[in-house]
């Protein structure tokens, strides 16, 4: 479980998977703004959703361990 937590494969995860597709907008910035106007409805943007803010999710959770280690 430490390598997958691990800085030099999170951040490329969350560059490439994160953020993919580049253009015309990423996915995540999609779907985002889907979900705070109301419209993310259909189970498949709500997957979407998901597949890619997992790798962000992973990243915040990675930081906050490490800054919660150096405080206590």
């Amino acid at each position: 479980m430490r390598t997958l937590l691990d800085y030099k494969l999170l951040i490329p995860l969350v560059l490439l998977l994160g953020f993919a597709p580049f253009y015309p907008q990423p996915h995540i910035v999609e779907k985002l703004r889907m979900l705070l106007s109301g419209t993310l409805k259909r189970p498949i943007d709500i997957f979407d959703l998901v597949w890619h803010a997992w790798p962000f999710v992973l990243l915040l959770y990675r930081v906050g361990r490490d800054m919660g280690q150096r405080t206590g």
